[in-house]
């Protein structure tokens, strides 16, 4: 039997000072909130939150996140929710804080509330968390039986953001559409779980249509702090357009290279996801055949904002072929969502591509 699904979260909130309406909204739900973030997050709205929490009447308790989202993170945090008895698990923060949040609302079986710092990442609408080693090497994808019960994205903490972090997100962001059309081409399943929907593969269309449209003068916005209509329009397009249409669209080899990098070493660590899958997009872009003009559309879109579009800037300018195979081999192993795009595309494919870039870019 082919079904189509779509999932979301229940309800998704975004505009100028909504943290301060958080512990209204978490006390909707629950009578004890069990608030994650780590220690610059909660240095730059841990005093907002509490005060909102308290104005509402909720109770709260407060856990430092450390960093990784890592299984052993995650259960340390779930053992000490388990203790206090919360019904409400509050995420605050990036896209690791955010999947350590799901990962240990999963665990306790409590309402999730994502209250994202950054339009860094798509991570925020979706039902599932990203898996890292204590070390940060990628180890897998977890699943969960429902999206956040709300998401709740404050522009004026996300403009007080570096810009680079905003950039990240129309990395990000930018694989959506291009992935989606690789998956569904081989009518792969999408992590929703069955096969595309038209309102999935519509809102990735969007998402693109609107990072090509006003992502560069919204870029320009943030660098000096400001929250225009274009900047609501990419943290909209960065969060919930992306985060809905990859998870309802499908994911293909932009994501598996991402994950691919984490089999190196050295300064690529540095980078963010969605820098990373920035490079993955043109990859994918190379590996489909695409012709130098449309693989340079994104790369110059990437380019003006500041995202890397060749070796040297994702730091792997002297690194050997064996490293960009090893990469390569990782992409393409079992599970991976390369598996999507094509499962005959070998790991030496995938240094060419990598290498083939840099030569496109490099001009």
């Amino acid at each position: 039997m082919m079904k189509k699904v779509f999932i979301s979260p229940a309800k998704y909130i975004q505009g100028a000072g909504v943290l301060a309406t958080i512990g209204e909204e978490v006390g909707k739900m629950g009578n004890k909130a069990f608030i994650m973030a780590d220690k610059i997050v909660w240095g730059i709205a841990g005093e907002l939150v509490e005060k909102s929490f308290k104005d509402a009447g909720v109770d709260y308790h407060y856990e430092e996140f450390t960093g990784e989202a890592s299984k052993g993170e995650i259960e340390r945090i779930a053992n000490i929710g388990k203790d206090l008895n919360v019904d409400v698990v509050v995420g605050l923060g990036g896209g690791k804080t955010l999947d350590t949040a799901k990962a240990v609302n999963d665990a306790l079986g409590t309402k999730i509330v994502v209250a994202p710092t950054t339009a860094s990442t798509d991570a925020p609408t979706s039902s599932l968390s990203v898996i890292y080693s204590d070390e940060g090497v990628f180890e897998g994808y977890k699943f969960y039986n429902k999206n956040p019960d709300l998401v709740l994205v404050d522009s004026q903490i996300i403009v007080g953001a570096p810009a680079f972090l905003f950039a990240s997100g129309m990395g990000d962001a930018m694989a959506t559409l291009v992935e989606a059309k690789a998956s569904q081409k081989r009518n792969a399943t999408t992590m929703a779980g069955g096969k595309a929907t038209l309102a999935g593969t519509a809102i990735a269309e969007k998402a693109e249509e609107i990072l090509f449209e006003q992502g560069i003068a919204a870029y320009k916005a943030v660098e000096q702090h400001l929250v225009t209509p274009q900047v609501e329009a990419i943290i909209e397009a960065n969060t919930l357009l992306s985060g809905l249409g990859f998870e309802n669209g499908g994911v293909a080899a932009a994501h598996a290279v991402h994950n691919g990098f984490t089999a190196l070493t050295g300064d690529i660590h540095h980078l963010t996801h969605g820098q990373k899958v920035a490079y993955g997009v043109l990859v994918q872009l190379v590996l489909e055949s695409r012709s130098e003009e449309e693989i340079l559309k994104y790369a110059n879109f990437f380019k003006a904002i500041g995202l890397p579009t060749t070796l040297a800037d994702i730091h792997l300018e002297n690194a050997s072929f064996e490293d960009l195979v090893k990469v390569g081999e990782l992409a393409t192993s079992e599970g991976e969502t390369l598996q999507n795009f094509d499962p005959e595309v070998t790991a030496t494919d995938v240094a060419y591509a990598i290498q083939a870039v840099d030569a496109l870019t490099s001009k």
